[in-house]
């Protein structure tokens, strides 16, 4: 038995890192010139991770990498980053990293895979290919998560059968809002934590369907607090009553004839 709060499993969590994350291209660095290690991260113009774990990546033309891999297939890593959406001293909430096989794709079978891309998530990059930039893709040999809540691996069929959580592309925006014209609400909920941290700076720091994580930033460093929900939610109307559940909204009762 244990106290732990619910949190969403290791696939569901990738899949919403995969879904909204920035990332960059970790290449063997024998494929391109030394030039330092913080250098041979490989910033994408636009990179989309698939349903299946399968990662495109768009580069320009003129790049050192696709050249490397006109012979060949190289060993290679996209590294998935989690970023809080307010400014806070440890900003980064968790990494993705995608291992696999990189290739180049051939201009036809890229146009096709742009199209499905562009199906999820128009973006004018993409019609720079074949005028500029090159897609290519990694297939996955191995996914692995690092978060709060540990270090996980992740199958390509666990990854696949996975959802993003359901508020991932909105909870940017609602946490930026909380942050800058809600904070009576979020000093309130500083009732819910423990003794001994009800005097840091409350932050807020994530939202999912099962609950509302806060940073605690105090002199003696960061704590994370994961507020619980009383179900795991999936509506606007849901989240609705369960903030105002947390804070002890007195109307929220009687709405409810409790």
């Amino acid at each position: 038995m244990t106290d732990r709060p619910p949190t969403p499993s290791p696939g569901e969590r990738a899949r919403t890192i995969a879904a909204r994350g920035p990332a960059t291209l970790l290449p063997p660095m024998r494929s391109l010139p030394p030039t330092g290690a913080v250098a041979d991260r490989v910033t994408p113009l636009l990179h989309h991770v698939h349903e299946d774990g399968v990662v495109s990546v768009l580069l320009p033309d003129d790049h050192q990498l696709p050249t490397a891999l006109a012979n060949g297939v190289l060993t290679s890593m996209v590294e998935v980053v989690d970023m809080a959406p307010v400014p806070l001293r440890e900003s980064v909430r968790g990494l993705l990293w995608i291992t696999g096989q990189l290739s180049a794709l051939p201009l036809p079978a890229a146009r096709g895979v742009a199209l499905t891309i562009a199906a999820q998530r128009p973006d004018p990059r993409l019609l720079d290919l074949g005028h500029g930039a090159t897609l290519l893709r990694l297939t996955p040999v191995s996914m692995v998560i690092a978060d709060a809540d540990g270090t996980h691996p992740v199958t390509q069929s666990t990854f696949a059968a996975a959802d993003p959580d359901p508020f991932c592309h909105e909870e940017a925006g609602w946490l930026r809002h909380l942050e800058l014209s809600h904070t009576e609400v979020v000093h309130t909920l500083r009732r819910h934590l423990p003794e001994p941290l009800k005097g840091g700076h409350l932050r807020p720091l994530g939202l999912d369907r099962y609950g509302l994580r806060l940073r605690v930033e105090d002199i003696d460093g960061d704590h994370d607090i994961r507020l619980a929900f009383s179900r795991p939610i999936t509506t606007l109307q849901e989240l609705s009553d369960e903030l105002r559940r947390m804070v002890g909204c007195p109307f929220l009762a009687l709405q409810h004839g409790v």
